[in-house]
């Protein structure tokens, strides 16, 4: 296949752990109730010996599904991330018991994507500031905390409204955190002390970056990728010794200069896939979700993200399919060599990134026995890939899709609808830019061969930016994200040209990838969803997610043999995290992150549930959603016309486009400022008086007459609203 290229040589459970000390030991089972309690957030420094506690390798991962199912020892549970539990006391016959046992509040607004693990009876899990805790799973008391220090201006550099983090990693002792603002901290895993910190910034970069996935581990290594692309990064993964955290390797995955030379080999060729000066721009290929390591050939695979900026023609006006963009690359851990890579979406136009869920497996395919890669990216399309050497053995469309007819299963390549081309012709596209699936994890039961994939019909409404459509120039942002596409009242007239816009729909669907058939599908209320597990007890759990923070927040469970519901349970949250269940002592426990929903007051939280359960969960007290009384208008059209200009520079990437946040009920919806904060929007903008909120100044980039332009239009978009009565449809 002409897309496969460099394929290369292929190639008991350890003891009970020492005691952790008498200090932890008292918090640990002295604390009963069902909440978690706090303790001092630093352990002074010891002099004596640490105790040792989650000495977690290779080979008890490689064992735990089988030697201790009761555990979830990483962020997929085990190296495969099948996120199929073997556990089986929460059934379709017992689950109406299920209850709440002890639950976890986080006093923050912003994002919980977390995927708790559970080592020895301990759960680890962080906040969106990654703030990490170790707790009693039993019973939610805390042993310990640690504040990695985040630097809460980095927010500006977050692609998608906020922090956030999707986990942590426990591997020979110590938990190790990829932090938002770019570094990766080692902490002991008994006493919560500082190991190591690591900056994992390249000064060559275009611009600073964020993380928002989980590191994984492996082969003695901790990896992890970035996050923000659309600032003008150039994506790269970053392996460090997990015992040192000493630099092993760096896997650019969009070359640089080439008139410079090349990290590593593998970038000369990728160069000859770009054109145009593309390394000014960043080129995006971020790895910020799936990286997974494979035991059985000694390799770590790449989920690679989208290109950036967005349209092909700004970023490599000559065509070429970019290498790596959008692509699943085969990585040798101990030298960081490629051994092979297979580009989902060659030459990446629509933000179809590849940094979904990878998921290991043994199937039987065509009459052989494999071991195969499984992933469904953005795109639409399901992938099915013979790990050894990265051939593919099937591409099923998952969900809808316009942009492609098919995948040519000769070449690998997907077949692009010459229709779809949005540069002639702006237009709806199948899938958007949320894709068919997202990071949000799916469960596969390799026994049966069943996919259980929560899944997406939301288009994007996809055109040239303005200047660049007139003009054929671009010019990069250098404060906020540089997409390439339209944005504004000049895609909202070419939004309304276009007709009435398509509904966004969202679906838990359970999918033969073999045959490419849907067995069943559900239809969520909203139009988005969360994170999926399938258990050995014939149930599937999912959270209601939502973009904007707004949806039913139920907590669902589902007959894997129909999709039938079986159980639900009102969080009062939008949950997007996934599931994870866990035994100690013989009881079953379920464990989900929920976050804020915008209907009401105070941050997310952590639930656990049991069979027998019997706490109850409060309420939260509603939010007044009510736009305020703006104050009153007072600009020229021009003055106007400015500050939408430089609002959708600088500020849309947070708070939203056209001044109405609709991604996010963390990031502050600027039409329903407060009388104090119009009051003080200068002293904000430029004083960076709420700095420590993650709102920098930007006095290095406007003056006075800027910020008060900006400030003019976001209040003509508050009068706007509350003229049109438009509360109940921007609530975000």
């Amino acid at each position: 296949m002409n897309r496969i290229r460099g394929a290369s040589n292929q190639v008991v459970v350890i003891a009970v752990l020492a005691l952790v000390s008498i200090v932890a030991l008292v918090a640990y089972f002295n604390n009963s109730g069902d909440s978690a309690t706090s303790v001092p957030e630093s352990v002074p420094p010891q002099t004596s010996p640490q105790p040792q506690t989650a000495m977690v390798d290779d080979a008890r991962i490689v064992s735990a599904a089988a030697a201790e199912p009761g555990s979830w020892l990483t962020y997929g549970q085990t190296f495969e991330e099948q996120r199929f539990s073997r556990l089986s006391a929460i059934n379709r016959d017992s689950i109406a018991d299920l209850g709440l046992t002890w639950v976890k509040h986080f006093d923050i607004r912003h994002r919980l994507q977390n995927t708790p693990l559970v080592v020895d009876g301990i759960m680890y899990v962080s906040d969106p500031w990654n703030v990490t805790y170790a707790l009693n799973a039993e019973t939610g008391a805390e042993i310990w905390r640690f504040d990695p220090e985040v630097n809460r201006e980095s927010v500006r550099y977050a692609c998608c409204t906020g922090p956030m983090t999707r986990g942590v990693a426990v591997y020979r002792g110590k938990v190790f955190i990829a932090t938002f603002d770019g570094r990766v901290v080692a902490v002991n895993a008994a006493t919560g002390t500082k190991v190591w910190d690591f900056d994992t910034s390249d000064p060559s970069s275009v611009s600073p970056f964020t993380i928002s996935g989980a590191p994984r581990v492996g082969a003695g290594k901790v990896y992890i990728g970035q996050s923000s692309s659309e600032f003008g990064v150039r994506g790269y993964v970053t392996a460090l010794d997990a015992e040192t955290g000493a630099l092993a390797w760096r896997f650019y995955l969009v070359p640089g200069d080439p008139s410079k030379p090349f990290e590593h080999p593998e970038l000369e060729p990728a160069a000859d896939t770009w054109t145009g000066e593309w390394w000014k721009l960043g080129g995006g290929g971020t790895v910020w979700n799936s990286i997974v390591y494979d035991p059985d050939f000694n390799t770590v695979y790449l989920g690679v993200g989208n290109g950036a900026p967005w349209p092909r023609a700004i970023r490599s006006p000559g065509g070429g399919d970019n290498l790596y963009l959008a692509s699943i690359v085969a990585v040798d851990p101990d030298t960081g060599r490629m051994k092979w890579y297979y580009q989902t979406t060659p030459g990446d136009n629509w933000d179809y990134t590849a940094t979904q869920d990878i998921v290991l497996a043994d199937m039987e395919v065509d009459g052989v026995a494999v071991k195969v890669l499984l992933q469904a990216p953005k795109n639409g399309f399901f992938y099915v890939i013979d790990r050894e050497n990265g051939t593919l053995l099937r591409a099923h469309p998952y969900g809808r899709i316009t942009w492609a007819t098919h995948v040519d299963m000769e070449t690998g390549r997907p077949v692009e609808n010459v229709d779809a081309y949005y540069e002639d012709n702006p237009q709806w596209i199948w899938p958007g830019t949320a894709g068919a699936h997202n990071w949000q994890a799916m469960s596969f039961d390799e026994s049966q061969g069943i996919m259980y994939i929560p899944t997406l019909e939301s288009p994007t409404f996809f055109a040239l930016e303005e200047a660049f459509a007139k003009t054929g120039i671009f010019k990069q942002n250098p404060v906020g994200m540089s997409l390439g596409i339209a944005i504004g009242d000049y895609r909202e007239r070419l939004v309304e040209a276009a007709g009435a816009q398509p509904e966004q729909k969202a679906f838990l669907n359970a999918f033969e990838p073999l045959t490419g058939k849907t067995l069943w599908s559900i239809p969520k209320n909203n139009g988005f969803n969360g994170g999926v597990l399938a258990t050995m007890g014939g149930v599937v759990f999912q959270g209601d997610g939502s973009w904007s923070g707004i949806g039913s927040g139920k907590l669902s469970a589902y007959d894997t043999r129909d999709g039938s519901l079986l159980w639900e349970y009102e969080a009062y949250a939008s949950i997007s995290a996934p599931p994870i269940t866990y035994e100690i002592d013989g009881t079953q426990y379920l464990a989900i992150m929920a976050s804020v929903n915008w209907d009401y007051e105070g941050g997310g939280k952590l639930l656990v549930f049991k069979l027998g359960g019997k706490l109850t969960l409060a309420q939260p007290e509603p939010r007044d959603t009510r736009l305020p009384e703006p104050p009153p208008l007072n600009a020229s059209d021009e003055q106007l016309a400015h500050g939408e200009q430089l609002y959708h520079q600088v500020c849309a990437s947070c708070h939203g486009a056209l001044g109405r946040n609709l991604a996010s009920p963390r990031i502050v919806d600027l039409r329903r400022m407060s009388q104090e904060t119009h009051q003080t929007f200068q002293a904000i903008v430029l004083g960076g008086v709420r700095r420590e909120l993650g709102m920098r100044s930007f006095a290095a980039e406007m003056d006075n007459s800027d910020v008060e332009a900006i400030h003019q239009f976001v209040i003509s978009r508050a009068h706007l609203a509350r003229d049109n009565e438009e509360q109940g449809n921007n609530r975000g």
